[in-house]
Protein backbone atom coordinates (compact mmCIF):
# COMPACT_ATOMS: atom_id res chain seq x y z
CA UNK A 1 0.00 0.00 0.00
CA UNK A 2 1.88 3.31 -1.04
CA UNK A 3 0.27 5.40 0.38
CA UNK A 4 1.22 4.65 3.93
CA UNK A 5 4.64 5.02 3.64
CA UNK A 6 4.99 5.81 6.90
CA UNK A 7 5.31 2.72 9.95
CA UNK A 8 5.16 2.26 13.40
CA UNK A 9 8.22 2.89 15.31
CA UNK A 10 6.78 1.50 18.99
CA UNK A 11 3.46 0.26 20.19
CA UNK A 12 2.44 0.99 23.43
CA UNK A 13 -0.51 -1.28 24.94
CA UNK A 14 -2.20 0.56 27.65
CA UNK A 15 -4.83 -1.38 29.95
CA UNK A 16 -5.39 -3.29 32.82
CA UNK A 17 -6.15 -5.95 30.98
CA UNK A 18 -3.13 -7.02 29.72
CA UNK A 19 -2.57 -7.88 33.28
CA UNK A 20 -4.93 -11.37 32.80
CA UNK A 21 -4.36 -12.76 30.11
CA UNK A 22 -3.71 -16.24 29.37
CA UNK A 23 -0.04 -17.79 28.35
CA UNK A 24 -1.53 -18.71 25.01
CA UNK A 25 -2.46 -15.15 24.21
CA UNK A 26 0.57 -13.51 25.74
CA UNK A 27 2.64 -15.43 23.65
CA UNK A 28 0.34 -14.16 20.45
CA UNK A 29 0.19 -10.30 21.50
CA UNK A 30 4.16 -10.95 22.10
CA UNK A 31 4.80 -12.50 18.39
CA UNK A 32 2.10 -9.84 17.11
CA UNK A 33 4.80 -6.92 18.91
CA UNK A 34 7.88 -8.66 17.25
CA UNK A 35 6.07 -8.79 13.98
CA UNK A 36 5.26 -5.37 13.97
CA UNK A 37 8.57 -4.49 14.93
CA UNK A 38 10.49 -5.69 12.16
CA UNK A 39 7.63 -4.87 9.17
CA UNK A 40 4.60 -2.76 9.05
CA UNK A 41 3.19 -0.07 7.22
CA UNK A 42 0.74 2.41 9.41
CA UNK A 43 0.13 5.99 8.55
CA UNK A 44 -2.76 8.54 9.79
CA UNK A 45 -4.22 9.72 6.12
CA UNK A 46 -3.37 13.22 6.56
CA UNK A 47 0.60 12.63 7.45
CA UNK A 48 1.35 9.60 5.05
CA UNK A 49 4.90 9.30 5.84
CA UNK A 50 5.32 9.51 9.65
CA UNK A 51 7.20 7.31 11.46
CA UNK A 52 5.18 6.77 14.95
CA UNK A 53 4.89 5.44 18.24
CA UNK A 54 1.16 3.86 18.58
CA UNK A 55 -0.19 3.75 22.02
CA UNK A 56 -3.35 1.40 21.38
CA UNK A 57 -6.19 1.30 24.28
CA UNK A 58 -9.52 0.52 24.76
CA UNK A 59 -11.80 2.85 27.16
CA UNK A 60 -15.04 3.13 27.87
CA UNK A 61 -16.15 0.65 25.21
CA UNK A 62 -13.90 2.57 22.50
CA UNK A 63 -11.11 1.78 20.75
CA UNK A 64 -8.00 4.12 21.16
CA UNK A 65 -5.43 4.65 18.72
CA UNK A 66 -3.25 7.47 20.25
CA UNK A 67 -0.71 8.13 17.39
CA UNK A 68 2.25 10.51 18.41
CA UNK A 69 5.11 11.58 16.93
CA UNK A 70 8.98 10.46 17.14
CA UNK A 71 9.36 12.57 20.10
CA UNK A 72 5.97 10.95 21.90
CA UNK A 73 4.32 13.97 21.44
CA UNK A 74 0.73 13.99 19.91
CA UNK A 75 -0.51 13.72 16.57
CA UNK A 76 -3.75 12.57 16.21
CA UNK A 77 -6.49 10.06 18.07
CA UNK A 78 -8.45 8.24 16.21
CA UNK A 79 -11.54 6.09 18.22
CA UNK A 80 -13.39 3.31 17.16
CA UNK A 81 -16.36 1.63 18.41
CA UNK A 82 -15.71 -2.06 19.85
CA UNK A 83 -19.08 -3.16 19.10
CA UNK A 84 -17.85 -4.60 15.45
CA UNK A 85 -15.03 -6.32 16.61
CA UNK A 86 -16.87 -8.42 19.39
CA UNK A 87 -18.10 -11.29 18.21
CA UNK A 88 -14.55 -10.98 16.58
CA UNK A 89 -12.94 -11.04 19.49
CA UNK A 90 -15.54 -14.03 21.48
CA UNK A 91 -14.76 -16.35 18.57
CA UNK A 92 -11.13 -15.49 18.73
CA UNK A 93 -11.00 -16.70 22.69
CA UNK A 94 -13.17 -19.89 22.45
CA UNK A 95 -10.39 -20.76 19.97
CA UNK A 96 -7.79 -20.02 22.30
CA UNK A 97 -9.45 -22.22 24.82
CA UNK A 98 -10.25 -24.89 22.38
CA UNK A 99 -6.10 -24.56 21.25
CA UNK A 100 -5.14 -24.78 24.87
CA UNK A 101 -7.21 -27.87 25.40
CA UNK A 102 -6.21 -29.75 21.91
CA UNK A 103 -2.54 -28.87 23.46
CA UNK A 104 -3.00 -30.42 26.96
CA UNK A 105 -4.94 -33.57 25.14
CA UNK A 106 -1.67 -33.94 22.48
CA UNK A 107 -4.58 -33.61 19.47
CA UNK A 108 -2.29 -32.87 16.32
CA UNK A 109 -5.36 -32.98 13.98
CA UNK A 110 -7.61 -30.67 16.14
CA UNK A 111 -4.65 -28.18 17.10
CA UNK A 112 -4.22 -27.77 13.10
CA UNK A 113 -7.54 -27.55 12.56
CA UNK A 114 -7.96 -25.07 15.55
CA UNK A 115 -4.76 -23.06 13.82
CA UNK A 116 -6.75 -22.95 10.72
CA UNK A 117 -9.32 -21.47 12.68
CA UNK A 118 -7.49 -18.65 13.99
CA UNK A 119 -5.82 -17.64 10.75
CA UNK A 120 -9.11 -17.06 9.31
CA UNK A 121 -10.52 -14.87 12.28
CA UNK A 122 -7.23 -13.02 12.02
CA UNK A 123 -7.82 -12.24 8.30
CA UNK A 124 -11.79 -11.40 9.29
CA UNK A 125 -10.36 -9.03 11.87
CA UNK A 126 -7.76 -7.74 9.41
CA UNK A 127 -10.27 -7.04 7.13
CA UNK A 128 -12.72 -5.33 9.87
CA UNK A 129 -9.77 -3.18 11.13
CA UNK A 130 -8.84 -1.78 7.52
CA UNK A 131 -12.60 -1.31 6.30
CA UNK A 132 -13.00 0.70 9.68
CA UNK A 133 -9.79 2.50 9.85
CA UNK A 134 -10.61 3.57 5.82
CA UNK A 135 -10.24 7.12 5.50
CA UNK A 136 -8.05 7.40 9.00
CA UNK A 137 -5.51 5.60 9.10
CA UNK A 138 -3.24 3.77 5.57
CA UNK A 139 -2.58 -0.03 6.78
CA UNK A 140 -1.51 -2.75 4.98
CA UNK A 141 -3.04 -6.25 5.52
CA UNK A 142 -0.62 -7.84 7.65
CA UNK A 143 -0.03 -4.76 10.31
CA UNK A 144 -3.97 -5.16 10.30
CA UNK A 145 -3.73 -8.91 11.20
CA UNK A 146 -1.49 -7.79 13.97
CA UNK A 147 -2.87 -5.32 15.43
CA UNK A 148 -6.24 -7.46 15.18
CA UNK A 149 -4.59 -9.73 17.87
CA UNK A 150 -3.21 -6.99 19.95
CA UNK A 151 -6.95 -5.42 20.29
CA UNK A 152 -7.61 -9.27 21.22
CA UNK A 153 -5.27 -8.95 24.15
CA UNK A 154 -6.68 -5.68 25.25
CA UNK A 155 -9.84 -6.59 25.23
CA UNK A 156 -9.24 -10.52 27.01
CA UNK A 157 -10.91 -10.83 30.62
CA UNK A 158 -9.86 -14.02 32.47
Amino acid sequence: MAEAAGRLTKIILEGESLHRISPLQEADREQAVADLQVENEFAPCAQPGLHSILHLSIQEGRLIFDIRDAEDAPVVAVVLAMGPFKMLIKDYQMLLDSYAGAIAEGREAKIQAIDMGRRGLHNEGAALMTERLAGKIAIDFETARRLFTLVCALHQKL
